[in-house]
């Protein structure tokens, strides 16, 4: 029989990877070794007898050998962000805003400390900024249950896999974006909530300042993840002495810096500021790293002397560290994404023991009013 051109296998890898010839499997499942010829090239649709025959012999499920690709939907999506055109992409997918939003699986973004599975592939540009996206799977289901985070705290991903234990259905997925780009995409509409830790000395307030600004009549509430310790990242043991911002020069330090937008730029911004200490006088001020481990790791690695970080961040690294400042980390959220059935399942969790847990043997947050609304916008 001719093959469906719908119909797709995978008979050779599974063969492959059991070590076995194909005039091997052709004997234990009492066939041709030209019918798995056939059958793995996709010139030929093995019948229902055979099918099972070829499954029994490996050891394995009709539907790990074979499927129908129009079995797998097909959708439309927003892109979170520019890509080449033409180039097929791995993208994760979720429904936000009542639309569908693909998450380009490129360079960093594809990666945690292991590669990332991706939901879906890119089949065609249908516009400036929308894709066509086979999906891997038809389970819709977990799409619609997942919950987009966009922020830079190390904890949300221990917030996030604290909630799937506690909610098996749920899915979150934490975008790395710095304060102010968490917050911009919160405004484009990918995604549902955004962490943020922003100081705005002249009002004195944490954050609504900048979500105010930013979001532009757009109705929000910010909800408090915790209070964390900021300050300067340092060699265990501290070499070199270091005690303020003002030993950096003295010493004659290497910092490295973190990105434009980001919590922690700003605060050593606004220190060097009030100790009336030009940007330019500190060694590696302009030397930008995106994250706070990769701030810690150069600090480990002897790149640098210092950096800015958080408390726990130096603790996760056994670094030494001065605090400069306690920063309030809230949850950014539409007001239209509260009702949604995962963001609700999500934030019910900040009240519950096994979250709670997680923060407190980390060390350097304070979580006393960890899921309190701070304030509406």
């Amino acid at each position: 029989m001719k093959q469906d051109s719908d119909l797709r296998n995978n008979l050779k890898s599974i063969r492959t990877r059991l070590g076995m010839s194909q005039q091997d499997l052709a004997n234990i499942a009492n066939v041709t070794r030209q019918t798995i010829s056939g059958v793995e090239s996709g010139l030929y649709a093995p019948s229902v007898a055979i099918t099972l025959r070829l499954a029994k012999a490996l050891g394995c499920q009709v539907e790990d050998l074979f499927w129908l690709e129009r079995d797998l939907p097909e959708i439309e999506a927003v892109l979170a962000k520019p890509v080449p055109n033409g180039q097929q992409l791995r993208v994760s997918m979720a429904r936000v805003g009542g639309q569908w939003i693909a998450y380009p699986l490129i360079g960093k973004d594809a990666f945690r400390q292991d590669m990332i599975p991706a939901d879906g592939e890119s089949t065609s540009l249908t516009g400036t900024n929308k894709v066509r996206v086979r999906l891997l799977d038809d389970n819709l289901d977990t799409l619609h249950n997942t919950v987009v985070i966009a922020g830079c705290a190390p904890v949300i991903s221990l917030w996030a896999r604290a909630t799937e234990r506690w909610h098996p259905q749920l899915r979150v997925q934490y975008n790395f974006a710095n304060s102010m780009a968490a917050l911009h995409s919160l405004c484009r509409g990918e995604a549902h909530i955004a962490g943020m830790h922003l100081y705005d000395p002249e009002t004195g307030e944490y954050n609504t300042p900048f979500v105010r600004d930013v979001l532009a009549g757009k109705e929000a509430v910010l909800i408090t993840l915790g209070v964390w310790e900021e300050g300067l990242l340092l060699k265990s043991g501290n070499p070199m002495g270091i005690r303020t911002v003002t030993d950096l020069v003295a010493l004659g330090a290497t910092i490295v810096n973190r990105e434009i937008g980001s919590g922690s730029r700003m605060l050593l911004e606004q220190t060097l500021q009030k100790e009336q200490i030009p940007f330019d006088a500190v060694q590696g001020f302009d030397n930008v790293l995106k994250n706070h481990q990769d701030v810690a790791q150069a600090v480990v690695t002897g790149v640098a002397d210092a950096g800015m970080s958080t408390a726990s961040v130096a603790t996760a690294f056994g670094l030494g560290f001065i605090p400069l400042h306690q920063s309030r980390y809230d949850l950014v959220i539409l007001k239209e994404y509260l009702e949604e059935a995962p963001v609700q399942q999500l934030l019910s969790t900040l009240g519950h023991r096994m979250v709670h847990s997680q923060f407190e043997i980390l060390g350097g947050y304070d979580i006393s009013k960890i899921g309190e609304v701070v304030a509406t916008v």
